[in-house]
């Protein structure tokens, strides 16, 4: 079975980690990855943009000139697409921008991103991520302990919420913190999804989120 190295706040080794199976082999198709990230990146859409066709536009009700002897095309209203201050042909309106992936296939994309992650050595496990006080600077140390802190874009993964840490690692313009998946339904929690994973150059993932993970997506 496949172990990854677990690291403490100082960057040195506290042990291995073995792998769930499911996650260390997890295979998912690049369609189904695909089809995963594009249905997040619709679903944020939020499918409010709206331009005024020739019925909606204010004004143009006079013939601007008559019909004939002008030596100009003929014009109905001033409020055609081709004028200025007009109406939009085939006005854009508000619609809906949902695509559906059920959820085996999303769970084994985000499964399938964070092995291809690991087998890449992108991926650091924390023995704990957490912070006596909001501190930017005690985050910063963390990271720069961990190798990523010069890293474009890392992305943090902890168990459950945490104030404290979050507050820590907000400012740090190149972060994102993400939070395990939970069986509980009430608790305060932000997932990560297989997009996070992807485009992420380093991950920093607290051992305790990492077993989450397994209990929860790889069983």
């Amino acid at each position: 079975m496949a172990s990854i190295e677990v690291k403490d706040a100082k960057g040195k080794s506290t042990g291995k980690h073995e792998l769930h199976a499911k996650l260390a082999e997890a295979t998912a198709s690049h369609t189904s990855i695909h089809r995963a990230v594009v249905a997040e990146e619709a679903n944020s859409r939020q499918g409010t943009q709206s331009a005024k066709t020739r019925s909606e536009v204010r004004g143009g009700g006079r013939k601007p000139y008559k019909q004939k002897k002008t030596g100009n095309a003929r014009q109905g209203s001033t409020r055609s697409p081709h004028y200025a201050h007009g109406s939009m042909a085939l006005a854009v309106k508000p619609r809906d921008y949902e695509k559906q992936i059920n959820k085996k296939e999303r769970r084994a994309a985000i499964l399938t991103a964070l092995a291809s992650q690991i087998a890449s050595g992108n991926v650091v496990i924390a023995d704990k991520i957490s912070f006596a006080e909001p501190k930017t600077k005690a985050a910063a140390d963390l990271l720069k302990a961990y190798g990523v802190f010069e890293s474009p874009r890392v992305l943090v993964i902890v168990s459950e919420y945490d104030e404290v840490a979050y507050k820590s690692l907000r400012n740090l313009p190149n972060v994102e913190v993400r939070t395990a998946p939970s069986r509980n339904q009430d608790s305060k929690s932000q997932g990560f999804s297989a997009r996070d994973v992807l485009i992420a150059r380093k991950l920093v993932i607290a051992k305790d989120a990492l077993t989450a993970i397994e209990e929860v997506w790889a069983k």
